[in-house]
């Protein structure tokens, strides 16, 4: 998958120069992420299953979950910040075989302590994926980092939304043994990874000058670190209410609607196919317009259709849903993007402590949620957490970087 590049050189200019723009290797990148996270969503679309087989609390699928999103989170920032000074292209399929192991793991376990160490080894596989493919798609972006980022993440969102489709068609129908089929996906982003650090192996150098670029933000460091800190709670409070979704909307539709479990598998799609779409548009929107306008609309913006959520009946669900789904996830590569901007000379370990980010706060609130779930009930969470997006006020104290 070799591509040729032409040599970059260093200037003074405030615009660090680029290679030219690789949509093949983006388009590659975001297809493993696409089967990556396609992978990660089988895991929460059989929790329905799983439940009732071994008989599990809401709690316990919550401790799932945070067993998945802490290996995931812990391990990512470690991740970037050594392959940052220590590029190794052979990261990407390593992970992949971990993901491969973890997911006939899954198909054959019996017990519930079985069940959390194949969630932590697909955990461990992303966590090994997200940096140094989120650098990839960059060093082949051209300089158009919003577009290669939101490419990126579309591929990831769309993997999402088809996951407990799959999991509707194949897993849940015939039960847990099915899921080793979805070990044919981890063998071909195997070699589809392999593929691609050929290519970055190729492109070491170019990757190299650009990790000595200096910042031109004019910013001190710490204007910038505090930057970086608003940026994280802003993940939180995204990251926390799209928790909710993902792992317990199934939950919320079958208790309040008496939906199936394949029907609510659907509106699950729906919701998933909207954090898609509006990954896709935010990053372009924020190379035209900036980072902070895209950061401060998404975030907020999803506030009065979150508080409006509990209130409706099934048809706005399902519309609430999607937009909030839009509107929520154009915010996250715009904030990947930015914080890359913030600390240039980072990039995996940026993306690596963002999208650790997501994955701990993602595992912290299922953990927490599930609790409050069995405590007070699924109703009583969805009303807790229609308050969260109103933390994106925070987005003013940004600086603007572009």
């Amino acid at each position: 998958m070799a591509t040729s590049a032409q040599p970059a050189t260093a200037t003074a200019s405030t615009t660090p120069q680029t290679s030219p723009l690789v949509m093949r290797i983006i388009g590659a990148v975001a297809l493993a992420h696409l089967i990556n996270d396609l992978i990660q969503a089988i895991l929460p679309s059989i929790y329905p299953m799983l439940k009732a087989s071994y008989d599990l609390s809401f709690t316990q699928i919550g401790l799932i979950t945070l067993t998945f999103q802490i290996t995931a989170s812990l391990l990512q920032p470690w991740v970037g910040y050594y392959t940052d000074r220590h590029p190794n292209p052979l990261v990407l399929p390593v992970g992949s075989i971990c993901t491969l192991i973890g997911i006939v793991m899954m198909s054959v376990v019996g017990s519930f302590p079985l069940i959390l160490l194949a969630a932590a080894l697909i955990g461990i596989g992303s966590s090994t994926f997200h940096p140094e493919a989120s650098r990839i798609a960059r060093l082949a972006s051209g300089g158009r980092f919003g577009l290669a980022q939101s490419t990126f993440q579309v591929g990831g969102n769309t993997g999402s939304a088809f996951g407990p489709l799959l999991a509707a068609a194949i897993i849940i129908p015939f039960g847990q043994g099915n899921v080793a089929w979805i070990g044919l996906f981890a063998l071909f982003s195997l070699g589809l990874l392999y593929a691609i650090s050929r290519w970055y192996r190729a492109h070491l150098n170019l990757f190299k000058l650009k990790a000595g670029q200096a910042a031109t933000h004019g910013l001190s460091r710490k204007r910038v670190i505090a930057s970086l800190a608003v940026l994280a709670f802003l993940v939180f409070s995204k990251f926390f209410y799209m928790t909710s979704l993902t792992s317990y909307f199934t939950f919320y539709l079958i208790e309040k609607f008496d939906l199936s479990v394949a029907s609510s598998q659907l509106h699950l799609f729906l919701f998933l196919g909207a954090v898609a779409a509006g990954t896709f548009f935010g990053g372009p929107i924020g190379d035209r317009i900036g980072r902070k306008a895209v950061i401060w609309f998404s975030i907020l913006g999803a506030a009065p259709f979150t508080l409006a959520l509990p209130y409706a009946d099934l048809f706005w669900t399902s519309v609430l849903s999607v937009i909030i789904g839009f509107v929520l996830a154009s915010a996250f590569s715009a904030i990947v993007v930015y914080a890359q901007e913030l600390v240039p000379g980072n990039v995996g370990m940026i993306a690596g402590i963002f999208f650790g980010l997501m994955f701990g706060f993602g595992g912290i609130g299922a953990a927490l949620l599930g609790y409050l779930a069995d405590s007070h009930g699924i109703l009583f969470v969805y009303t807790l957490c229609s308050y969260l997006p109103l933390l994106g006020i925070l987005a003013i104290l940004l600086p603007r970087t572009k």
